[in-house]
């Protein structure tokens, strides 16, 4: 009888971090077998999870960063969840034409909505037309939702992302993995445990007070390794990237707009990009930027921008993305590449008290790029807990609040990801599938999980 997987993502492992606070996790290394993976460019998160899911390249399957801009519609697009923006077959596709019958759980993956897994959790917000913003979950099957609320209570939103990031929201996933597992034995469980990513980069990777991060997440990663054990279900752990130290922002969009290439619009007082009209724009997403030149001639001198530019380490043009495995309508004319120590910004108004009301918010989807400031309170904020308890009892008031508390500071931030890091202990690791002394591609992992799936 074949046996049944699961495959635990713990975001942001690494084997420099396994140690003393992971005991759980480096014992799951010794019997089990580490393999450094050399990761993806850019090393994020859905271009990593698509890679690892279609064993293909983001020329192949699309998913060239967590956002880009799409040309056709003239608009930026950040965290889509459609599983139809990845192309190639799926890991647990694969596995049923293998074994007919074959099941899946995704649980928090991303591009969870409308694939073909038989169960799929993920977060996602209801919008009402008052302009509330109510925090969810999406589930396939939908009736799915309201049973595991009712068992589980509802998903911890705040603990997921933003300024109250953090272990409360892996907690959830795991016992969410465990109320599938009970009910359904899927014969592949895809568990997101998103814990490390958070103090990652708010303190960067050389803080002590990681150790405590590390001890929670071991907790919770050991505690469904012992879970799945006594069910009889193989499990590996996967990491999507390594985040190292970072002292400096790039803000490619200032440096264009210097030059006269962004069209700025003004609305109510603030400004917005407006990228349609720009001449050239940055969209960015951590250690990685994909430029886009909407006036051809500019392409020369764009470039000659941005390599000049602090912080950046290497431009791809054309050729260049092809042989990084970034030829696709989606990465736009260039591609940036900063330096280990910096990463990019998505900042563009020269005075802050012009910034779009968004900034200051959890906005990850007007933004026109990846912010990890959202991570912070804004620490120039007098009694920021209070103002925040204010503005929540407002809220559930039925009054229309903004949550204006992040900062404007980039530099608050420490750790970032998305090149491949120099020292190779810095790399995402797979655990559980056997050991190697030679690390493997990204591309490489898919088989690597396949034969796991799939062996008897």
């Amino acid at each position: 009888m074949a046996e049944r997987t699961a495959i635990l993502n713990v975001v942001g492992l690494t084997s420099r971090l396994i140690g003393p606070d992971t005991p759980r996790l480096r014992r799951a290394a010794e019997q089990g077998g580490l393999i450094r993976v050399r990761p993806v460019l850019p090393a994020v998160t859905c271009t990593a999870q698509s890679t690892y899911l279609t064993g293909l390249s983001p020329s192949g399957h699309g998913a060239v960063a967590n956002g880009w801009y799409d040309r056709t519609l003239a608009e930026h697009q950040f965290w889509k969840q459609s599983n139809r923006v990845v192309a190639g077959r799926k890991l647990w596709e694969t596995c049923r034409a293998a074994r007919p019958g074959f099941t899946c759980a995704k649980l928090f993956w991303w591009y969870n909505m409308y694939s073909s897994a038989d169960w799929a959790i993920t977060p996602r917000p209801m919008y009402p037309a008052d302009g509330r913003k109510v925090f969810d979950v999406y589930t396939q099957p939908m009736g799915l939702r309201e049973e595991i609320k009712a068992d589980l209570g509802p998903f911890p939103f705040p603990a997921f992302w933003g300024p109250t990031a953090g272990i409360a929201s892996s907690e959830w996933i795991a016992r969410s993995a465990e109320w599938i597992e009970e009910r359904h034995r899927p014969d592949l469980s895809l568990v997101y445990l998103p814990h490390l990513d958070y103090n990652l980069q708010r303190l960067g990777p050389d803080d002590p007070r990681l150790a405590a991060d590390l001890r929670a997440i071991d907790d919770v990663a050991g505690g469904l390794l012992d879970f799945y054990a006594r069910r009889g279900v193989k499990t590996a752990v996967l990491s999507e990237y390594g985040i190292t130290a970072v002292r400096r922002t790039v803000a490619l969009n200032r440096i264009f707009r210097a030059k006269g290439w962004i069209t700025v619009k003004e609305e109510l007082g603030l400004e917005l990009l407006d990228c349609g009209a720009s001449q050239a724009f940055a969209i960015a997403d951590h250690q990685i930027a994909h430029i886009y030149v909407n006036d051809p001639a500019l392409l020369g001198a764009v470039r000659a921008a941005v390599e000049a530019a602090d912080g950046v380490a290497r431009v791809l043009g054309g050729t260049e993305m092809a042989a990084a495995g970034l030829a696709h309508e989606r990465s736009g004319d260039l591609v940036a590449l900063a330096a280990e120590d910096a990463w990019f910004t998505y900042y563009y108004w020269e005075d802050d008290r012009k910034a779009p009301d968004f900034a200051r918010c959890v906005d990850i989807h007007r933004k026109y790029g990846y912010d990890p400031v959202e991570l912070f309170v804004d620490p120039a904020l007098a009694l920021p807990k209070l103002r925040i308890a204010a503005k929540l009892l407002r809220k559930k008031l039925g009054f229309r609040i903004l949550m204006d508390v992040i900062p404007l500071d980039a530099s608050l931030v420490k750790g970032s990801h998305g090149i491949c890091p120099a020292d190779a202990a810095e790399w995402p690791v797979l655990i559980g599938t056997g050991a190697s002394a030679e690390a493997i591609p990204a591309t490489a992992v898919h088989d690597r999980l396949l034969g796991f799936c799939l062996r008897k």
